[in-house]
């Protein structure tokens, strides 16, 4: 782990290797007490044949290479699951299976399945984080980050992990028929550098990465202080790709641009 040291007040944990680019994964019917993700309806890049012979391969060679990984949903038979991965995968029977095997093994160490609204409440009442009730205008689930109310010093880094991926599971889940990715807001007022953590960001974007490709559209960097700049420029690199997802803009843009007066999330009310 290296330390970095950003200005006096602030001690920066960086991990020495972070994964870098592609995006946005699964879908199922709300499950908020053993939650799945649902599957949406995708245009396929290929003929529905060869693609269904695609799929056919990785699931024969995930049966016979890696019998062990659980079946059903999110798991090595879940044709929904495989067929995204194929896709984030350009189609490579090798690379998918490589990333999906990756995925499963996690989810399963990770206990995705038994994540509940009670297994991460106490973290959730920091306010930290929330799936929004509604969606935006373009139709996406919204994750909401309110930076100010994070202190790494003080919280369980594995709290907020789990409560990272509780919300990204909820906020999938909710994606309406035909759309495939969701829209994370970071509020950045009152962001100061005890708010810090460049660890957990490069959490965050490896989940997206690894277990769920393509399933974030854009990540909203809202009315960011003059505090967050060299930290911004400290994340660049780390995040390769993802960096093209990010926007800055201010409060009042994500009123106007975003959502209508009756969905505004709590916090960006007048």
């Amino acid at each position: 782990m290296l330390l970095l040291r950003v200005c006096p007040a602030m001690t920066l944990h960086l991990p020495y290797s972070v994964a870098g680019s592609k995006l946005p994964v699964t879908t199922n019917p709300h499950r908020f007490s053993n939650l799945t993700v649902r599957s949406s309806n995708f245009p396929l890049d290929l003929d529905p044949n060869e693609s269904r012979k695609l799929v056919v391969a990785v699931k024969e060679k995930l049966e016979k290479e890696h019998y062990s990984l659980p079946v059903g949903k999110n798991g090595r038979d879940d044709e929904d699951m495989i067929l995204w991965f194929l896709k984030d995968r350009k189609f490579s029977v090798k690379e998918a299976v490589k990333k999906l095997t990756k995925a499963i093994k996690w989810r399963k160490d990770f206990n995705v399945a038994e994540l509940t609204e009670e297994a991460v409440k106490d973290v959730t009442q920091t306010g930290k984080a929330y799936v929004h009730d509604f969606l935006d205008i373009y139709g996406r689930p919204v994750l909401m980050v309110v930076a100010s109310k994070h202190f790494p010093e003080a919280q369980d880094p594995k709290d907020d992990e789990r409560l990272c991926v509780f919300l990204v599971e909820k906020a999938l889940s909710k994606l309406p028929t035909g759309k495939e990715q969701m829209v994370a807001i970071v509020d950045l007022r009152g962001f100061g550098t005890e708010n810090a953590d460049l660890k957990y960001l490069t959490f965050l974007f490896d989940v997206f990465y690894y277990y769920y490709p393509k399933r974030l559209g854009e990540v909203l960097f809202v009315d960011a202080p003059f505090v967050f700049k060299p930290i911004w420029q400290i994340a660049k690199p780390l995040l390769k790709s993802y960096v093209s997802l990010v926007r800055f803009c201010t409060a009042e843009e994500v009123r106007k641009e975003y959502f209508t007066d009756k969905n505004l999330p709590p916090n960006f009310r007048d």
